[in-house]
Order: C-alpha cells, then sequence, then structure tokens
C-alpha cells in the first residue's frame, strides 16, 4: 500500500514539475504565434505564397505549443485505455513533426530565393501550393500513426509487466499502463530520430550555412566595386558598417542555433542513449530535458516572425494606440491634481 502511494506520489510531483515548467512557455508560445499570425492576416500585402508557408508554420508551432505539456508526459507511467494511451502519444508526436517539415519547407523557400533567384517564381511549391502543404502535413500524420496500426509493442504480457514494475494500482483490460516503450518500438524510435528529425535539423543547418556565405561573397562584390569607385584601398565607413552589419546577422544567427537546437539535440541523444542500454533514469532530469529541448526549438519560427517588421507592425501600433489612450485619460486626472 505505501508502494502504491509512493507511485501515485512521483507520478502527481512529475505532472506538476511538467506543468510548471511548459505552462508558462506554452502560453508565451500561443500568443506570440497568434500576434504574427494576426499581423500577416490584417496586411493584405502580406497575401502571397511565401507568407502562406511561413503562416502553415506558424500555425503548426502554436499547435506544438498546445501540445508542448503532454510532450513530457510520455515520459511517466499513466494508467490509460489503448485509444487514449494511442492519441496521447501519437497526436503530439504528429504536430511536432509537422512543425519540423514545415520548419524545413520554409527553409528551402528562402533558401531557393537567394541561391536561384531566376527560377525562384516558378518553383514547384508556388505552382502547386496545395501540395506543398500536403508534403508538410500529411507525411508526418502518417508516419505519427503507424504505432495506431499495428507497429508498437502493446500485448497482455506487457501490461501485466508494466503494472507491477510501476505499481500502479486498477491496472485491468481497460485501465492499462500506458508508458512510450508500450507505444513507440525501438525501431521506431531510431527511425524518427536518425530518419527523418536530425537529417531535417542537418538540412536547415545546411542551408542556412549556405546562405551566409552567399551572403558574404555578395557583400565582399559590393565593398569591391564601391573602392573601385571611390578609387580607394582602405574601407569607408559604409563598407564598415556593411561588414558590421554581416557579423551581426552572423551572430544572430549562431545564437539562435545555440540556444534553439542544441538543447533539443543534448536531449535527443541523451534518450538514445538510455535507449540503447535500456537503463531508467531520473524522471525530473527527463521532464526537464524534455521541456527546454521541445520548447526551445519551438521557439525559433517565434525569432523569424518576430524579425520581421511587417509581421509585428499591426501589433505595434495596437499598442502604441493603447498606450495614447492611457495617456489621455491619465493627463485630465493629472492636470486637475495639479
Amino acid at each position: 500500500m505505501m508502494e502504491d502511494n509512493d507511485s501515485q506520489q512521483a507520478l502527481l510531483s512529475g505532472e506538476q514539475l511538467i506543468y510548471s515548467i511548459t505552462i508558462p512557455l506554452s502560453t508565451s508560445i500561443i500568443l506570440a504565434n497568434l500576434i504574427i499570425i494576426l499581423g500577416i492576416a490584417w496586411n493584405r500585402q502580406l497575401h502571397n505564397t511565401p507568407n502562406y508557408f511561413f503562416l502553415s508554420l506558424l500555425v503548426a508551432d502554436l499547435c506544438t505549443g498546445v501540445a508542448l505539456p503532454f510532450i513530457p508526459l510520455m515520459g511517466l507511467n499513466r494508467e490509460l485505455t489503448f485509444d487514449s494511451c494511442m492519441v496521447a502519444h501519437i497526436f503530439p508526436n504528429f504536430l511536432f513533426l509537422a512543425f519540423l517539415f514545415n520548419l524545413v519547407m520554409v527553409h528551402y523557400e528562402r533558401y531557393i530565393c537567394i541561391v536561384d533567384p531566376l527560377h525562384y517564381n516558378n518553383l514547384w511549391m508556388h505552382r502547386s501550393f496545395p501540395l506543398a502543404l500536403l508534403a508538410v502535413w500529411a507525411p508526418p500524420l502518417l508516419f505519427a500513426s503507424l504505432p495506431g496500426f499495428g507497429w508498437n509493442n502493446w500485448t497482455a504480457s506487457d501490461w501485466n509487466s508494466c503494472c507491477a514494475s510501476s505499481q500502479l494500482t486498477n491496472c485491468s483490460t481497460n485501465e492499462t499502463c500506458c508508458s512510450y516503450r508500450r507505444v513507440f518500438p525501438n525501431a521506431f524510435i531510431y527511425l524518427e530520430v536518425y530518419g527523418l528529425v536530425l537529417p531535417a535539423i542537418l538540412i536547415i543547418a545546411g542551408m542556412t550555412g549556405r546562405v551566409l556565405w552567399i551572403t558574404r561573397g555578395q557583400l565582399k562584390d559590393i565593398c569591391r566595386l564601391h573602392r573601385s569607385v571611390e578609387r580607394g584601398s582602405q574601407a569607408s565607413d559604409r563598407e564598415q558598417r556593411l561588414n558590421l552589419r554581416y557579423t551581426r546577422c552572423v551572430v544572430a544567427v549562431s545564437l539562435t542555433f545555440l540556444a534553439c537546437w542544441v538543447p533539443y539535440l543534448i536531449y535527443m541523444h541523451v534518450c538514445i542513449a538510455f535507449l540503447l542500454r535500456d537503463a531508467r533514469w531520473s524522471s525530473n532530469t527527463h521532464i526537464v530535458l524534455s521541456c527546454t529541448g521541445i520548447g526551445s526549438m519551438a521557439v525559433v519560427p517565434l525569432v523569424l516572425g518576430l524579425a520581421n517588421r511587417q509581421y509585428t507592425d499591426p501589433a505595434s501600433k495596437l499598442l502604441r494606440k493603447l498606450r495614447y489612450r492611457w495617456r489621455q485619460r491619465t493627463q485630465p486626472s493629472e492636470e486637475v491634481e495639479v
């Protein structure tokens, strides 16, 4: 009886830790995405195909923010029915993969704009926008649903052993012990991590590095032409400002990668290392790593969106209006007091 109470208290403490970390982060992600989405919706000049791709990414990121509190719960053993357990694992995994596919699509579309601007307008993504949306939403749904179609470790013997090892009560054929190890086989996890997630991150990093390299070459050409016109051998103030802007851009991209991608890469490889050893590890460590890893990666679209003034201009105008009205209301009262 004491073991049952200890296991239930451990489960409750784990859930409380998850909610205390993810709820503020999830709320911030949802609100920031809504601000950028409304900014794109209100500005008719932004109603074009590239911004529609970014809008799809924002919707996927918003859904990831909604599902963020449920992703770390996969590491806990809970009493759920078979259908509820499958939905609790498949749906957050689908939203995460859809977010990743949308992020690759947005980076690819911007990469082609820089690398091959002459063929940019004839890109297949622009000619077949519904097909492009289908390509970033349908494959994640199909892959994430594979455990629901039978690729799982869910057997009757596993139910009993899982419930016995976790000391959960009321384990029956209806209420069984739900764990990610019962839903996702090791082969499925390896395929997702090293076949989808890690290649997508490397592709994004490669395209970003290629764009920065091309930008550096163009900057050198501009400086060379400027020196030939000015007929000087030393760098002018304009060249120094251009080099300073490029340096700031490189630093911003590097810091974004370190802050947003490195925590998730650490979490991913730590999980794989423990999965290979088939070892148990601290649930609190798993919770903290999963919350920070998934949450930091979900910030990437927000960095791209908030850096564009066209997306945030409606929100800025609204804040200025509210501030102006607040000042008008407070000024008369201040004059009366004087």
